[in-house]
């Protein structure tokens, strides 16, 4: 998925409007703030404020604002690549149509990690930004399909999302402050709700997180355990090797060798 430009939290004056008869040459991905005119097969239809729209490729984009009102929003222009429309149309979200979700600022807050990623120099960019496109795409199916006491909250939406954070970027140091302030909880109550939730502390998940990264980098480059301890946010390599045996019963050598 190449993710070709983002915006967060744009908003428009009363006369704002968008009219591209061939479309943008890509996929357009909106999150409307406010609501919105929308004119498909030469049919204005008017989409609520949080909702979700995606307009694919190669379909002419035609909104607007409501008369007398801004319009605000997020949005990505992106394309799929390979086989990754397949694998989006298996979620059964339809294309050009309005989804309205309770899940509104979690998924605002994906687009902002993509658009942080966008203006990054970190090698890891394009893919911490496919990772925040699936979570977007899977959540608005969750809205679509899931029985609604299925359905996250809010909260249960942060949690998952510190938890994405630290699997996508192991090598950043992370403390419990750090994310009970993120999700606007008490130090004391975020790691009760996070043990909850996944069934291991929130320490200990990010030390996972990082033997995982770990076990990539030894399969997947010739880069030194040292070196890969860094990588990995540790400070020291005994320290990285202690907790990797202590999880994966080898040392980072040995499960290096073991994977060849």
């Amino acid at each position: 998925m190449k993710i070709n430009n983002v915006g967060y939290n744009h908003r428009h004056d009363t006369d704002f409007i968008i009219e591209r008869p061939e479309g943008s040459g890509d996929c357009l991905l909106l999150l409307l703030k406010t609501d919105g005119i929308f004119t498909i097969d030469n049919k204005e239809i008017k989409v609520a404020k949080d909702s979700f729209f995606l307009f694919p490729q190669g379909m002419p984009q035609y909104y607007r604002c409501v008369p007398k009102h801004e319009f605000a929003n997020d949005w990505i222009h992106f394309h799929f690549e390979d086989d990754e429309e397949a694998e989006f149309l298996k979620r059964e979200v339809p294309y050009a149509q309005g989804i309205r979700t309770d899940s509104i600022e979690f998924l605002s807050w994906c687009v902002k990690a993509i658009a942080d990623e966008y203006a990054s120099k970190s090698p890891y960019s394009q893919e911490n930004m496919q990772h925040y496109m699936w979570l977007i795409f899977n959540r608005v199916s969750d809205a679509l399909h899931l029985p609604d006491e299925q359905i996250h909250d809010s909260e249960h939406e942060m949690l998952l999302t510190i938890r994405h954070k630290i699997y996508a970027e192991p090598y950043i140091p992370r403390s419990i402050t750090w994310a009970a302030h993120e999700v606007r909880m008490s130090p004391a109550s975020f790691q009760y709700y996070y043990k909850k939730t996944f069934e291991v502390t929130f320490v200990q998940d990010f030390i996972n997180a990082k033997i995982e990264y770990a076990k990539m980098l030894l399969t997947s480059t010739n880069l030194s355990a040292y070196d890969i301890a860094g990588k990995c946010g540790y400070r020291n390599y005994e320290h990285f090797a202690r907790q990797f045996k202590e999880r994966c019963g080898i040392t980072p050598l040995d499960y290096r060798k073991q994977k060849k």
